[in-house]
């Protein structure tokens, strides 16, 4: 079985929460990647920034839906939804556009594992962290390398 460990790039470019959206934007398309962990000053992984989090900052202000029930309005939408959209669409940090916590893989994560994890949640990226610490990262790419070099199967 072919683990995380065989497939993900060990030489990670990582953002800073600090660093300005314009910069990491340059960063992840002058790199041809998807996205990047975010690493605090401690060398803790806090985020993970994608282009689908850049992208985010195009779309209109979301209006929330309402409708009326015994001369009250209800909102079809949460609060906390719209104010996350909008942090999203306002961002100028890193820190306010990436997704804070992210899901993470071990090295020895399998590939089937890893490439459930992705389809079923939409992932591109994932961090590999063992023993706490970022040791790399693997996106759809690496996935997909596997599938030039593995051999055919016996018909």
């Amino acid at each position: 079985m072919i683990t995380t460990a065989e497939i993900m790039s060990r030489e990670v470019i990582t953002l800073t929460p600090g660093m300005e959206i314009g910069e990491a934007t340059r960063l992840l398309l002058d790199n041809h990647i998807n996205g990047a962990p975010v690493i605090d000053s401690q060398g803790q992984l806090v985020g993970i920034l994608c282009q689908s989090d850049l992208i985010a900052q195009q779309k209109k202000l979301p209006i929330p839906s309402l409708f009326t029930f015994l001369d009250g309005l209800i909102p079809l939408s949460s609060a906390k939804q719209l104010e996350k959209e909008v942090r999203k669409i306002a961002a100028t940090t890193v820190s306010q556009a990436m997704t804070g916590n992210p899901v993470t893989v071990s090295p020895e994560t399998g590939i089937e594992a890893l490439a459930a994890l992705m389809v079923d949640n939409n992932f591109h990226t994932l961090p590999v962290v063992a023993g706490g610490k970022l040791v790399g990262i693997v996106g759809k790419e690496d996935v997909l390398r596997t599938l030039i070099a593995a051999p055919p199967p016996p018909s």
